[in-house]
């Protein structure tokens, strides 16, 4: 059976191409518009109000919550205190990624956890005799993103308290008198929130919401949107920049957190006292340098680009549409050090730039590598150089 979101009434109205995909079982827009990147400037240059309702989510509560968590999520929890949200991953034994997604701690023994596949047996299943109860509440809420420059005012006019939320911070209120929680988190790397609504009241809430920022210039976004920004934003995608280490078939496809450049979460492993699954694995592959990859950005040399286009008689390509899937990349002999996990061409920064597996020695920032793409049925070879991740990464989204 296809599921539907709190929010479809609503989101089907305003879906004026009629294109639906597949999310956690549930339908979710592709684009409203029939152009994808007037979705996309309307987040970059006001605001977009997105369906983030098809999330898995899991509710886990009692009097050892915390180390439970903390003995679970590779990233301390500890760490984050009531009222705020922590962005994290959980690992096998062998210190490899299961899956990310992002925690929000409502009080010293409540979290609510997100994930973008079913997790509760395998969350359940670690418990033992902690006193702590995990629930899956997938179905339960609503959740609205809005995010862009605009987002925190328009929110606020609703929930004064948005104003001074810290990044990945929560705040409490009300929207048309029914009792919300907002979250400085998204999928944009924008200035953006969530709205986190009970089901009953999804509705009410959403027109109050859509009637709010009514002359702003903000639009409903869909999925093809929301990809074209992750990826400048240098977000993480499962099964496409990722795979879960549950259901890989060979160690190939499954990738630890230093080599998908979450080795930030670590940097204080040493003053650390958690036994979290993988600890010993990454803490070998870190004191051995073992990584395989490195998740690197890659910006094209446009001249070069152009160059490969105009030689075969055609017009450089400048298409904005992601391609999720894999590309090789080569060194300057033409021997491959890597491959690209997304492209596309960013209409704010004006390249074609891609998230990449690249040989960690040549993941230096400035490093020389070529990109394959395919021209009149051949192989080319496009210049390109390794850049830190995100590759658009506004102040005003943690300021």
């Amino acid at each position: 059976m296809i599921l539907t979101s709190p929010f479809h009434e609503r989101t089907s109205a305003l879906n004026e191409t009629g294109l639906w995909s597949h999310w956690s079982g549930h339908l979710a827009a592709d684009r409203y518009q029939m152009s994808d990147k007037f979705e996309y400037f309307a987040v970059r240059n006001s605001a977009g109000i997105f369906d983030s309702s098809p999330l898995y989510k899991y509710r886990i509560h009692g009097p050892d919550a915390e180390r439970f968590l903390a003995g679970v999520l590779a990233r301390d929890v500890r760490a984050c205190p009531p009222g705020h949200a922590q962005y994290t991953v959980w690992c096998d034994d062998r210190g490899f990624v299961v899956e990310d997604g992002v925690v929000l701690r409502h009080g010293p023994d409540e979290f609510l956890l997100t994930a973008a596949e079913p997790n509760l047996a395998y969350f359940a299943d670690l418990i033992g005799r902690e006193d702590v109860r995990i629930e899956e509440v997938s179905h339960d809420y609503g959740v609205i993103a809005v995010q862009g420059p605009r987002s925190r005012d328009l929110l606020a006019r609703l929930i004064p308290a948005v104003a001074t939320i810290p990044y990945f911070g929560l705040a409490s209120g009300s929207i048309a008198g029914s009792p919300v929680t907002v979250s400085r988190t998204g999928y944009s790397g924008d200035l953006g929130y969530e709205v986190w609504v009970e089901r009953a009241d999804a509705l009410r809430v959403w027109d109050a919401l859509w009637d709010s920022v009514a002359g702003h210039g903000v639009l409903p976004f869909g999925l093809a949107a929301l990809y074209m920004l992750r990826i400048e934003a240098g977000l993480l995608l499962l099964d496409v920049d990722f795979s879960s280490s549950r259901f890989a078939w060979t160690d190939e496809d499954r990738s630890t957190p230093i080599e998908l450049g979450l080795g930030w979460m670590f940097r204080d492993l040493a003053s650390d006292d958690r036994a979290f699954i993988g600890r010993r694995a990454i803490e070998r592959e870190l004191a051995g340098g073992t990584s395989r990859w490195r998740m690197t950005g890659l910006v094209l040399d446009w001249q070069d680009y152009d160059r490969i286009y105009s030689a075969a008689g055609l017009i450089p390509p400048k298409d904005h549409t992601p391609v999720q899937e894999e590309l090789f990349v080569y060194d300057d002999d033409i021997r491959q050090v890597g491959y690209a996990t997304s492209f596309m061409y960013s209409p704010m920064l004006q390249r074609h730039i891609a998230m990449a597996r690249v040989r960690p020695d040549l993941a230096r920032l400035g490093s020389s590598v070529r990109l394959e793409v395919d021209v009149n049925h051949r192989y080319e070879y496009v210049t390109a150089t390794t850049a830190r991740l995100p590759l658009y990464n506004p102040a005003r989204k943690t300021a």
